[in-house]
């Protein structure tokens, strides 16, 4: 008999990738946040103002964002409902994200998007944070670059690190699904031509083929890196050579 009973068309529960990722990210954005001055822990999705960033399976950064809204929406709206136009034109692909690194404002908890007297100051610090965030990420990246469309903001101010919060979404089931390097370099040359096909179709910013760029290296990377571990020159077979695969 089916896992799923006599006719699996009645299952209601999503695929088993798409249940582990909501229940991860559950569990990272409800995970207490140590750092709030107040002493309380809140949960880190809670949060109104954030920053926060998005990396792979090798610990590469690949995206980083604000929000003003709640991290819970804006990261919800990236990895589950897909609605963003970084999803929607394949600038992040959502299974390449492993962990996720928040860095919240609890100073401005209690300030609205709407509030003309205090609402400016904290969109100040909160485009002064990314604009930290994203320089410290590239710093750190291979590559030296982001999948970001757009840069940060421009402002004068400058801000010190927050605190923050990180955690992995991919349980280790899944993992075990996707992190082999065939897989993820397939996937990735998929996201690729999804994002080529999307800049021909359209009159594009340079936003878009820097991601292209930075996408087709990391692919080069992957790829380089998988075969040398697989015998490099040595494992390429002369003419005449038995051509059976493995």
């Amino acid at each position: 008999m089916s896992l799923f009973g006599a006719n699996p068309d009645f299952i209601r529960q999503p695929p088993f990738e798409t249940n582990e990722l909501r229940n991860g990210l559950a569990r990272f954005l409800d995970a207490p946040f140590e750092h709030d001055p107040s002493g309380a822990r809140p949960f880190v999705g809670n949060y109104r103002w954030g920053v926060y960033a998005f990396f792979d399976y090798d610990g590469e950064p690949i995206y980083v964002g604000q929000t003003n809204e709640q991290l819970r929406t804006r990261i919800r709206r990236h990895l589950t409902n897909q609605r963003t136009d970084a999803v929607a034109m394949s600038v992040l692909d959502p299974f390449e994200v492993f962990e996720i690194e928040v860095w919240p404002l609890p100073q401005f908890q209690d300030v609205g998007r709407n509030d003309k007297l205090r609402a400016p100051a904290a969109k100040a610090h909160l485009d002064a944070l990314e604009r930290l965030v994203t320089a410290q990420e590239i710093a750190k990246s291979k590559f030296r670059a982001i999948l970001n469309e757009k840069d940060p903001p421009i402002g004068d101010l400058v801000v010190e690190a927050q605190p923050s919060f990180r955690g992995r979404i991919v349980s280790e089931r899944v993992q075990e699904l996707r992190a082999h390097p065939d897989f993820r370099i397939a996937r990735r040359a998929l996201i690729i031509s999804r994002l080529a096909q999307v800049i021909s179709e359209r009159q594009v910013k340079g936003g878009l083929r820097r991601v292209l760029l930075t996408q087709a290296k990391r692919l080069e990377w992957l790829a380089a890196r998988r075969y040398e571990a697989t015998g490099g020159g040595a494992s390429v077979p002369r003419e005449g050579e038995d051509d059976a695969e493995d």
